[in-house]
């Protein structure tokens, strides 16, 4: 970390338990506020969001990361993301208890963190978001989202090579007929419905990144593209990056996160 950088371990409360955080001080106005996805502890894949969080508040914006219940050192029991909403506010008053220099907090999450963003943001008072790769799909067992299935599926196609290992006998048809069987069905509605009428509600500006490659972001460019999300395509940027790292876990792909992050946070 930058000379003039502290790292601070914070605990605050939520709904009766206490829940651990990690405060990189500096003295900007704008705070970032990260959230961890899935059962990720808060330094992240790769200790990426830890790195991510040391060059941020060197560069002179304060960086809060947190586990919420039942994750890491933090106390009670893990309900999943989407029980999450009382975590990510109790977080962001916790950040700005403890930055009380913070006027403006920037929400970034990767995966079911961005969702969490997306569905919980309003009530946690978070004055913009940076969504890498938002969760929007339901898969079953190790079979990817359809859309992540129809994608490969058409890659494949475009590709002689993969004919001549069909007609070899080199493809796992167990394998493909569990990947048709997951085309046929039916979307699940529910999770897109609920974060697409959440950010037409929201008045914060907020951005869209997506790993081009990756199974999740593919499946969430697939909704996006539905109906549900017509309110608001226009006004919420996408931007995109060539890489099938979900966590943006390479050098090329962290400097890429790296760089929308400087930006959203002005």
């Amino acid at each position: 970390m930058g000379a003039n950088v502290a790292r601070r371990l914070i605990a605050f409360p939520c709904a009766g338990e206490r829940l651990a955080a990690t405060l990189d001080e500096a003295p900007g106005s704008t705070g970032l506020l990260i959230v961890s996805g899935g059962n990720e502890l808060r330094v992240g894949a790769h200790r990426g969001m830890a790195l991510l969080a040391q060059r941020i508040a060197a560069a002179g914006w304060p960086v809060f990361r947190y586990d919420r219940r039942g994750i890491g050192d933090s106390a009670g029991e893990n309900r999943g993301f989407a029980d999450s909403g009382a975590d990510l506010a109790a977080a962001a008053a916790a950040f700005r208890a403890e930055a009380p220099g913070v006027s403006r907090i920037l929400g970034f999450g990767n995966c079911d963190a961005a969702t969490t963003l997306a569905l919980f943001h309003q009530t946690a008072s978070i004055d913009a978001l940076l969504l890498a790769n938002p969760w929007l799909a339901e898969s079953e067992g190790d079979t990817p989202p359809p859309a992540a299935v129809r994608a490969r599926y058409a890659e494949r196609l475009r590709d002689p090579s993969q004919w001549l290992r069909l007609l070899r006998g080199q493809v796992d048809l167990g394998k493909l007929a569990r990947g048709v069987r997951s085309l046929a069905r039916p979307r699940s509605r529910g999770l897109i419905d609920q974060v697409a009428a959440s950010v037409a509600n929201s008045e914060v500006p907020i951005t869209l990144l997506l790993a081009r490659r990756d199974n999740t972001a593919i499946a969430c460019a697939d909704a996006w593209r539905g109906r549900a999300f017509d309110a608001v395509r226009g006004r919420i940027p996408v931007l995109e990056h060539d890489t099938a790292s979900h966590s943006f876990a390479r050098a090329a792909d962290a400097e890429w996160l790296h760089a929308r992050v400087r930006e959203a946070l002005g």
